[in-house]
């Protein structure tokens, strides 16, 4: 069945909401995030996260080749937000994990996104701000199907 018009204007307007609402929510992290790539963003949250891992796991995950986890790692360790440690049950393999200045810096990067998410919410009128935690809950069973 074909997409109406209507849907397909209404979701083109949803997609760049969003779009503007991420850049936004980004823009207010500490400025050391600013600075680096797409990949050691991705590093530091997928370590916090998930905890210490190898660089070809890293690789695997981000989707990228070895050589680039490679460099991102580097410029990761040299700005002492991640370190090289043995792993725990294979001498052969390294895990990257953070260190505490990468643990910081990420849990610095999230208090400031929630803060300016926060207080942009608290500004909407509260009927506003009911209909956005509704819609967020439609969201969530939008990304599960």
């Amino acid at each position: 069945m074909p997409i109406s018009k209507h849907i397909e204007i209404a979701t083109a307007d949803l997609a760049l909401a969003f779009g503007s609402l991420i850049r936004r929510i980004r823009a207010a992290a500490p400025s050391d995030l600013h600075e680096l790539s797409w990949t050691q963003k991705s590093v530091i949250i997928r370590l916090d996260k998930d905890g210490p891992a190898t660089a070809a796991d890293l690789a695997r995950a981000e989707g990228v080749k070895a050589q680039s986890m490679g460099s991102a790692i580097a410029a990761l360790e040299k700005m002492g937000f991640v370190e090289r440690k043995a792993h725990p049950t294979d001498g052969r393999q390294i895990n990257i994990v953070l260190t505490d200045s990468g643990k910081a810096l990420r849990k610095d990067t999230q208090a400031a996104k929630h803060s300016w998410l926060a207080q942009a919410i608290e500004k909407l009128e509260t009927k506003d701000q009911e209909t956005l935690f509704a819609a967020a809950e439609v969201i969530k069973k939008l990304v599960d199907l």
